[in-house]
């Protein structure tokens, strides 16, 4: 078994391509890379090649790769159906805390530093607010209905 976007050999197992359930090989460098976020860009120049790939969710994943890394030119060249576009296009913004852990919903965090709340109140710092909503609005996370901003908090 070798991982559908770099050919590697090692440590490779299945991997989910969100939000359908379908399933592709992926070595654990690539993993690695694609969880934490920290895309090496020379080593996902052999997204050049799986863009071809036959597997829609190979090219659903590499259509979110090259998106993030910038690499228009190439998502340009791609040719994906309506349905996989949609399903490349259908990805909920990554979130991260202040120290770079992902966040995802129904996680608890704790603020880092006293934040001003519109109204006159303060949100204190050490406070921590359980079953967190990731939400839709980019680098903001809800709270008991108040959006704050990752940078400001940390995954307890």
């Amino acid at each position: 078994m070798v991982c559908d976007l770099c050919g590697s050999d090692k440590n490779v197992e299945a991997y989910r391509v969100e939000p359908k359930d379908e399933y592709i090989n992926l070595c654990e460098l690539c993993r690695n890379q694609i969880e934490s976020g920290n895309l090496d860009e020379n080593h996902f120049q052999c997204l050049n090649d799986s863009m071809w790939s036959e597997k829609s969710a190979v090219k659903v994943l590499t259509y979110r790769l090259l998106k993030k890394l910038g690499r228009g030119d190439l998502i340009d060249m791609m040719y994906l159906e309506n349905d996989e576009l949609a399903w490349a296009e259908d990805e909920k913004e990554e979130k991260f805390d202040s120290v770079g852990n992902k966040l995802k919903d129904g996680d608890n965090v704790m603020v880092i530093k006293d934040l001003n709340v519109k109204g006159g109140n303060t949100i204190k710092r050490g406070e921590i607010f359980k079953n967190i909503r990731l939400g839709d609005t980019p680098g903001h996370i809800l709270c008991k209905n108040i959006y704050i901003k990752t940078e400001f908090v940390k995954k307890v």
